[in-house]
């Protein structure tokens, strides 16, 4: 029996350009950036004091204020964007078998601001152990999804995926199989973080990986430019709903494309360098076109990991230059990184729908901040600078790559 086809029914985004799927829309075509001075904390002492925050969001216009104490800011983003999900697909006024529904999330770290406090209050109170009962439930990154589950119902498989940067691409790419091989008929796929705490920007810090460019935040994420120095780290969340095609096509749901296959791969070369030649962000690449089953002529749209390091933009150039070989100069190239910063955990979900999007509209949102030519990537390849293009995409991919040499890849195409 040949696997279940896999469709797109459901959005859900909450990002430092727009709160919902429209206004994340609207930020990306119109090349908005969400870096700016951080409002969290003090950053007095640290080396970088920006990141793409989330704007004008309340987490009380969204989760009540009892229950919102009672979870960390990358749970309550990940009930939030996947509540816009699961309405949009309109699944709960559906006839659904609840144990055929799962909830798979990804999140490369979890709670770590309520570690960072709980910490805080342990050692500034003589190393007295008195904990908030909720410090365990809000920590652990699985959480998530099992709040979503409590939420609506859902019973069928639930778990979390940690693979860093590459944490919500494995949540999709699992979603997918899942349903494939029979074990579920939707799938609630996506992933969040919350990681601009002292802790996330003081840890990345010091391992030299943040953009310090202080006197220009909104210009400081800048992939595949020749002064990039480092990523700007980011918060939200992305939901995607995955489902069987003859599901979504009894329940007469909205279909926004087909996902057509996922690739994995591992650099096996160090804890948070990519391979420089790039070997592993090309054998996951191809590793996703043969699961999709399309060659290399059908891809329209990449969305690159690019996340403005100095040798992660050079690697992944190389391997996309590997696979697609003169293919590679009529493939519209962008990294929506530049506006949205580095969401971690839920960059592979955002950058999904951002693919999506793009095959639903044909434009393709720009790569933002680009000012000088950098010599060792080949400027000849269209990466989309500064201002959104139209064309009709097919095929859009989209990788993502995380700490400890982890690559996720998956491919959308349009329904046919």
């Amino acid at each position: 029996m040949s696997p279940r086809r896999v469709v797109v029914t459901g959005l859900g985004a909450l990002t430092p350009i727009g709160n919902s799927v429209s206004d994340y829309w609207e930020g990306l075509i119109g090349g908005k950036s969400g870096s700016a001075p951080i409002t969290y904390f003090d950053t007095s002492d640290f080396k970088t004091k920006f990141a793409c925050e989330l704007k004008n969001f309340n987490v009380l216009d969204f989760i009540e204020k009892k229950e919102s104490r009672r979870q960390d800011k990358f749970s309550q983003y990940a009930t939030i964007c996947s509540e816009e999900a699961i309405n949009d697909s309109n699944l709960i006024n559906s006839k659904i078998d609840s144990n055929k529904v799962g909830v798979i999330w990804g999140a490369g770290i979890g709670g770590i601001e309520t570690f960072q406090n709980e910490m805080e209050y342990f050692f500034s109170n003589k190393k007295k152990p008195r904990f908030n009962p909720f410090f365990i439930p809000k920590l652990i990154a699985d959480i998530a999804p099992g709040l979503i589950s409590i939420k609506y119902g859902f019973k069928g498989p639930n778990f979390t995926t940690v693979s860093a940067c590459a944490s919500s691409s494995n949540a999709i790419i699992d979603g997918l199989n899942y349903i494939r091989l029979g074990y579920a008929d939707v799938i609630i796929a996506g992933g969040s973080e919350a990681a601009v705490t002292c802790a996330g920007i003081g840890g990345f810090n010091a391992m030299h990986a943040l953009s310090t460019r202080n006197h220009e935040p909104d210009k400081a994420s800048r992939p595949f430019d020749n002064e990039r120095d480092g990523f700007v780290l980011g918060e939200g969340g992305g939901c995607i709903i995955l489902e069987d095609l003859n599901h979504a096509i009894k329940r007469n749901a909205k279909i926004y494309c087909e996902l057509a296959g996922g690739g994995l791969s591992a650099d096996a070369h160090h804890m948070t360098a990519p391979h420089p030649g790039g070997s592993g962000a090309k054998k996951v690449m191809e590793n996703c076109l043969q699961d999709a089953q399309l060659n290399i002529d059908e891809v329209d749209h990449i969305n690159m990991h690019g996340t403005s390091t100095p040798l992660g933009d050079i690697a992944e150039t190389k391997a996309v230059l590997d696979v697609f070989k003169s293919n590679a100069y009529s493939i519209n190239i962008n990294s929506t990184k530049s506006m949205t910063g580095h969401l971690l955990g839920a960059a592979g979900a955002i950058e999904a729908i951002s693919c999506i999007l793009s095959i639903k509209n044909n434009k393709i949102p720009p790569t933002i901040n680009h000012f000088t030519k950098d010599k060792q990537i080949d400027s000849k390849l269209n990466f989309t600078f500064n201002k959104f293009q139209k064309r009709n995409v097919r095929v859009a991919l989209s990788n993502t790559f995380g700490f400890g040499g982890h690559n996720a890849c998956v491919i959308f195409k349009k329904f046919e």
